[in-house]
């Protein structure tokens, strides 16, 4: 990996965690560029898109990650209740058990939300496409996975909101606990 490639992968966790605090139009390349200790021709180096190319590449980590240690494993485990369960510990190690915003949900209620339209769609088709086929592996029907896939994922974007607003990250933790009875109950 050269100069540039590290020091652009070095970037995309803080530039993440910029995006999350300020949204996309609050995030100017001065703060962007004092927040990675690049200086705006090192910045333009790694990312000569600009703001757009830094989000599309934090999108891309985000996607990656996910495809990573939630989709594929909800799509190719051979135990679908495994599969969900391990799901629900991931989704709560990646937003810190309720104390990190979700980017992408972020992004799509904000103006940013045409910029990476097909991005922002296709990290909740594919969470909701995924689970409902584990759902579907566990018994359900085709509709009643793919209700449930989307409801359960409604359910974890609004713990993830009620966590922020109450400042009450445990409160992301109940959700994830009443989420993982409804898709997997109890014997």
């Amino acid at each position: 990996m050269g100069q540039g490639e590290g020091a652009r992968a070095a970037a995309i966790p803080v530039l993440a965690e910029v995006f999350r605090e300020r949204g996309y139009e609050g995030a100017s390349l001065a703060l962007l560029g004092a927040r990675t200790g690049l200086g705006k021709g090192s910045l333009y180096h790694a990312f000569p898109g600009g703001k757009a190319e830094m989000a599309e590449a934090v999108l891309a980590a985000i996607e990656a990650w996910f495809e990573t240690r939630i989709y594929a494993p909800l799509r190719e485990e051979a135990d679908p209740r495994a599969a969900i369960t391990r799901m629900l510990s991931e989704t709560d190690t990646y937003f810190l058990s309720g104390g990190r915003a979700c980017l992408v949900g972020a992004v799509a209620l904000t103006g940013g939300r045409d910029r990476f339209a097909a991005r922002i769609a296709g990290y909740f088709a594919a969470w909701r496409d995924a689970l409902a086929a584990a759902l579907r592996r566990s018994g359900h029907g085709p509709e009643a996975a793919a209700d449930l896939a989307e409801e359960a994922i409604a359910a974890i974007q609004g713990g993830l909101v009620l966590a922020r607003a109450l400042d009450e990250p445990a409160a992301f933790g109940r959700t994830l606990e009443r989420v993982r009875f409804r898709l997997i109950p109890s014997p």
